[in-house]
């Protein structure tokens, strides 16, 4: 019997638009079954990276948002460490991680460049599931008009997002989830 796909919300933090030149200072996944069941967490704040800086716009961003700022420069784990307990955290979840992020684009990029830096693999493969792509599929719309506020509220819990990279994950997941079975329902 095959294992059940667990869909890994994740949400990342940085100090700029690409990993490398700029750092992730902090990430957090959730890991949902289909059927919207929180089954772990993992969270972890980072280290800058060596000879890396903050874009001027991202920090300006950082500078409004001083609580999540805060939030995410607190218990700074050296990236090698941190990313090694992520890998041993995924293969330890009773099924098959698919990375699920909003936007994969810019999620995904880091938590993928970081694992193979850092670790040398990714659980996830080289893939990952976008929820805005998916949203477009389900709404039958242009891309670009797949916006949350064009989105039923069906699909948003009463969840915050403050920003603080678990909290994101855990309610961008509750929405996946939510969307999935919005398309179940229509099969």
């Amino acid at each position: 019997m095959s294992k059940p796909e667990i869909y890994i919300s994740t949400d990342v933090e940085a100090d700029g638009p690409i990993p490398g030149p700029h750092s992730m200072l902090s990430f957090g996944s959730a890991a949902y079954l289909a059927d919207k069941t929180l089954i772990a967490t993992f969270t972890a704040n980072l280290e800058t990276l060596p000879g890396a800086n903050g874009h001027p716009e991202t920090m300006d961003w950082w500078s409004n948002n001083q609580t999540a700022w805060d939030a995410c420069r607190v218990d700074c784990q050296e990236p090698t460490a941190a990313m090694r307990n992520y890998v041993d955290w995924l293969k330890a979840l009773p099924g098959k991680p698919v990375f699920v992020g909003y936007p994969a684009a810019y999620d995904f990029m880091f938590i993928y460049w970081y694992l193979m830096r850092f670790v040398g693999e990714s659980p996830f493969s080289h893939s990952a599931l976008d929820m805005k792509t998916f949203a477009m599929a389900l709404l039958k719309t242009n891309y670009r008009d797949a916006t949350k506020r064009n989105m039923p509220k069906s699909w948003f819990d009463d969840l915050p997002h403050t920003h603080v990279a678990l909290d994101d994950a855990i309610e961008q997941g509750a929405m996946f989830c939510n969307m999935l079975r919005n398309h179940y329902r229509f099969q």
